[in-house]
């Protein structure tokens, strides 16, 4: 039997209350305390009754309220932050229950009636339970729901919940968080894939599903958010300002996702969605099927979901157009290097005084390489969750959750591409230079040039990858009148696949190549030796068949327990909690990879290089070879030979891709860390106040492995028989501190500081050297790194409006140390080196290279702005609109690295960014439009000196649905609705770099919840 607990007053007027009476003012202030003695308070001074489940609702810590406040403003302001909310029943009693529990009058907008009489106990005072009508895919009460728990939580954080991460348009869980404040997406190929948290880079996010952190198989830090699906997910929060009890801050701050339980809904709960999406370049259609059911009977609940899509996504692209430094011809042996010198001098004036001069050449630029290239990746992904918990009290729960899911991806490249830089090749004619666009620099470039002998290639790529990833945790939580438990053990884990082929045909022949409007184009020279390099199949020759394959396992163990304390001290009445706990972890990730050619039919065989030509394959044309027709970014055609073909010819009977020992290593890292903190409440003269306060230490031992090289007599490189390995160790103190201050109803000011760390990339942590002979330079990892740390500061206002809007603005600022750089390190004397005839060719010093921890710090300082509005709060006549926005504005010291000192901001980080949402909906039917905005942002610097920038991307989706019954909701949604392009350049929009279309894409879905 449900055991309930009812508060009166025992007032005539409790029974004949008016709404008016209701709304009586609370006389006194109500101190911050336990909810029971709170709404005692409440009761006495309003004559109101309330009528909740005890064992439900638990005994939680409440807000102050001060005095003079309506009865309304009251009771909401003393729930704030409980997870509770109220309902009146009549104009006199109101029920207080979980915010998860749905309610009638909240889903339509209208306002709450009194039950009939018989519908419960209400009409006398005893306990009631009323039935309720839950929504289908309300996207204004998952704003609400998000803007409760930012109100609650102790620091700056910004939330979404299940409606708004399944109910846009995305095509991944990355895709879903690019509408949170201050969070940003890196797209490939017009696919979300990495998430940027306030503009700093990826691998600086913490990420963590159901309080573990998760692995994904990268080679770094930063987790493959394309992996997973966002149906699966019930709640993600990205978290900026971290506390004490965290596992890791993250310097850019920490994305938290929960997956969903049982007992997160209220009975019996069964959803199921299809959907078929078309993409307009492939006009292929995919699928995409998910469910959700979910249980609870007595103390016991079950939960389980599935979700299955297809993506077929084409896209036509113009890139590799980068810089390339005058070095690569000047610097050639014999006529090479004079007739460029000479060509310089005769069609652009430029004379150069010394060759061998890198200062000097690299000064002077050229086109890389243009390449027409058509991308067609057919995505299989999955993912599926399972939950069993068991709840016998609000107070206890013991859960079981799993996740699991698999993404496999196979890419398809076609493409045609003229390599300038050609080891043959030389300038022949210079036909248009640029020596004032950058002149600040004192750099030429070098815009429409013929060259002697063009490296045309046919390239038919393909990479495989297949990603299978697992997480199960068991948690406990307790929560008695004083003590409470929460308790955790864990396991995830990754394991990764990269299997990569690539068939490359060459023809050397004089063409002439330039930069065009929005890309750059190769077409033949004057020379009387030119090509058609679009139409000359029987001229490029067969060079390999080149294949790499690349294993990862990524596994993590982990167990954690949290114990806290309710404090009531007459000496320090402000202390309300402390709380303190252990974390142990046990990460430990291997990578193997290696490459080999086939050059013959059989192992070792080289009889098709420079014999089999392209003609001698079965060719498409690449308006056949890929769905959706002819290539959209130029008036071209050409034929290639497909990628699943040249899987079957060239990989002979017994072939397999041999791991290479120098390229494998393996990082084992234990993490062992204690925590302490308290939080306190009370008043700074009529502002109540809440602070948290505490500090982390952490230990963290590392021990990698890998191979060291040899040089074998041959000139080949060899491999130390056994792996080599290093141990490496730090600690630290990581303190936080988080305050909320209510300065005024609804207005809250928020203020945290904190120091934080990311650990440095696996990749630079592991032991392993590799080898350049010819340029006598080791390159090892450093088991030593230290992490990257922030110590940072935020300050901010937020006010909260009636139905879950809100204005927030904050500043923010992180000063960074320790960012991770290569740089010399040692030298290792008397190396031997071989020539490849096995003759010595002596002895030299080699530089060893390795990742170390830059000297100094950087700043970034931020401001962050929020408005989310329901519009029916400002007139009756715009009920159910309403807007979402962001902006996010950064400044930032954070350099990168330029040999030629130029100065730009670190590759990843974007300015500016911004969000903006509309929507309509009511009982029936809604609709969104989305705009999302990145600014610039430096993508990579070429060859160390020349910054390539990625242009402002903005993209418009949208989204409309309508309920067919109560229960089945029909939805259209599309992406990328005005068909954006990518594009990027190189140090100024007059070199553009890079072209790519992924066109639109287009849903239509149905969606059953019971």
């Amino acid at each position: 039997m449900r055991r309930t607990l009812v508060l009166s007053i025992a007032l005539a007027l409790a029974a004949t209350a008016t709404a008016q009476e209701a709304a009586t003012v609370a006389a006194e202030a109500i101190p911050a305390q336990s909810l029971d003695r709170a709404l005692n308070a409440l009761s006495r001074q309003t004559g109101l009754q309330f009528v909740y489940d005890a064992q439900a609702a638990g005994n939680p810590a409440t807000r102050a309220v001060p005095a003079g406040l309506p009865a309304e403003e009251a009771l909401r302001r003393l729930l704030a932050g409980t997870g509770l909310r109220h309902r009146y029943l009549n104009a006199a009693t109101v029920t207080i229950e979980a915010e998860a529990a749905p309610a009638a009058a909240p889903a339509t907008g209208q306002p709450a009636t009194p039950p009939a009489a018989g519908a419960g106990e209400a009409q006398s005072g005893g306990p009631v339970q009323l039935e309720s009508i839950e929504v289908v895919g309300s996207y204004a009460r998952s704003l609400e729901r998000a803007v409760d728990i930012k109100r609650a939580g102790i620091g700056f954080s910004d939330s979404i919940v299940a409606t708004d991460v399944a109910d846009f348009p995305e095509q991944n869980l990355a895709e879903a968080l690019q509408r949170m404040p201050g969070v940003t997406i890196e797209r490939s190929k017009g696919l979300g894939t990495k998430v940027n948290v306030r503009g700093l880079p990826s691998e600086y996010t913490h990420v963590s599903i159901n309080g573990l952190a998760t692995a994904s198989g990268s080679g770094g830090r930063d987790v493959e958010f394309d992996i997973f699906a966002s149906e699966i997910i019930q709640q993600v929060t990205v978290q900026k300002s971290p506390t004490a009890a965290d596992e890791e801050g993250g310097i850019a701050g920490s994305v938290l996702i929960s997956t969903a339980r049982p007992f997160d809904y209220t009975g019996r709960k069964l959803v199921a969605s299809a959907e078929g999406a078309f993409n307009s370049i492939s006009e292929e259609t995919d699928p995409k099927f998910s469910f959700l059911a979910s249980d609870t009977w007595g103390d016991w609940g079950a939960l389980v979901s599935f979700s299955t899509a297809r993506r077929t996504n084409r896209t036509d692209s113009t890139s590799g157009i980068n810089f390339r430094p005058m070095s690569r011809f000047l610097g050639a042996s014999g006529t090479r290097g004079t007739q460029a010198a000479e060509v310089l001098a005769r069609d652009a004036g430029v004379v150069v005084r010394d060759r061998t001069d890198t200062g000097e050449t690299n000064l002077i630029v050229f086109q890389d390489k243009v390449g027409d290239r058509v991308y067609l990746n057919e995505q299989d992904k999955w993912g599926a969750t399972a939950s069993l918990q068991y709840r016998p009290s609000s107070r206890f729960s013991l859960t079981f959750d799993a996740m699991l899911g698999g993404y496999d991806a196979t890419e398809d490249e076609y493409d045609a591409a003229a390599y300038s830089a050609s080891s043959r090749s030389t300038l022949e004619t210079i036909h248009e230079y640029d020596d004032r666009t950058l002149s600040e620099y004192g750099m030429v470039v070098l815009r429409d040039v013929s060259y002697t002998a063009t490296q045309h290639e046919f390239l038919s790529k393909e990479r495989v990858n297949e990603t299978d990833y697992a997480q199960y945790s068991l948690a406990l939580d307790w929560k008695g009148d004083v003590w409470g438990v929460d308790a955790m053990v864990g396991y995830s884990g990754a394991e990764k696949t990269l299997d990569y082929a690539n068939l490359k045909h060459v023809a050397y022949a004089p063409s002439r190549t330039r930069w065009t409007g929005r890309s750059g184009e190769t077409v033949p020279s004057a020379n009387p030796g030119t090509i058609d390099m679009y139409g000359a199949p029987e001229l490029y020759l067969f060079e390999a068949y080149e294949t790499t394959l690349e294993k990862i396992t990524d596994d993590k163990y982990a167990a954690q327990v949290d114990v806290s304390r309710a404090m009531d001290l007459a000496f320090l009445p402000a202390l309300r909690t402390v709380q303190f706990g252990a974390r142990y972890t046990d990460k430990s990730k291997e990578r193997s990879y290696g490459e080999l050619k086939i050059t013959g039919p059989g192992a070792g065989d080289t009889s098709w290089v420079n014999t089999r030509t392209l003609a001698d394959s079965p060719l498409q044309w690449i308006s056949d070879l890929v769905p959706g027709g002819a290539y959209t970014v130029k008036d071209l055609d050409w034929q290639q030979a497909s990628n699943d073909w040249a899987r079957g010819y060239f990989r002979y009977p017994g072939f397999s891709t041999p791991f290479d020992d120098g390229q494998y290593y393996r990082v084992d890292e234990e993490v062992a860390s204690l925590y302490a903190m308290a939080g306190f409440a009370f008043d700074l003269g009529s502002v109540p106040a809440n602070l948290n306060a505490g500090a982390r230490y952490v230990d963290t031992a590392v021990q990698s492995y890998g191979y060291h090289p040899v040089q074998n007599p041959d000139g080949s490189t060899g491999y130390t028989d056994a792996p080599v390995s290093r141990k490496g160790d730090y600690s630290d103190v990581l303190p936080s501190l988080n305050l909320t201050a209510e300065l005024a109803p609804d207005l809250l000011l928020r203020a945290a500081a904190s120091e934080t760390l990311i650990r440095p990339a696996l990749t630079d942590v592991a032991y392993k050297r590799t080898a350049s002979w010819s340029s006598f330079r080791f390159t090892d990892g450093n088991p030593d790194l230290q992490p990257t740390y922030a110590r940072q500061w935020e300050i901010g206002l937020e006010k909260y409006l009636e139905n879950g809007g809100l204005l927030a603005a904050s500043y923010f600022h992180k000063k960074i140390d320790g960012v991770v750089i290569n740089s010399l390190t040692g030298v290792v004397e008397n190396v031997a080196v071989y020539n490849a005839n096995g003759t010595l060719n002596g002895h030299f010093d080699f530089d060893v290279y390795q990742p170390v921890n830059a000297d100094g710090s950087y700043d970034v300082d931020g401001i962050e702005l929020i408005a989310q509005l329901p519009l029916g709060t400002l007139h009756p006549a715009l009920e159910g609109f309403g807007i979402n926005a962001n902006y996010t504005m950064l400044d930032s010291s954070l350099a990168g690295e330029s040999a030629l000192g130029i100065q730009t901001p670190m590759p990843g980080l974007a300015e500016k960014s911004y969000n903006f949402t509309a929507y309509y909906e009511n009982d029936r039917f809604d609709a969104r439009v989305s705009y999302n905005h990145k600014g610039e942002y430096v993508e990579s610097i070429g060859y160390d000196m020349y910054p390539i920038w990625r242009d402002a991307y903005g993209q418009v989706d949208i989204s409309i649905g309508y309920r067919l019954t109560d229960h089945v909701k029909l939805s259209l949604k599309g992406i990328n609705m005005t068909d954006e392009e990518t594009t990027g350049y190189t140090m100024d929009p007059a070199f553009p770099t890079m072209y790519e279309r992924s066109g639109r894409r287009i849903s239509l879905g149905i969606r059953a919840d019971f």
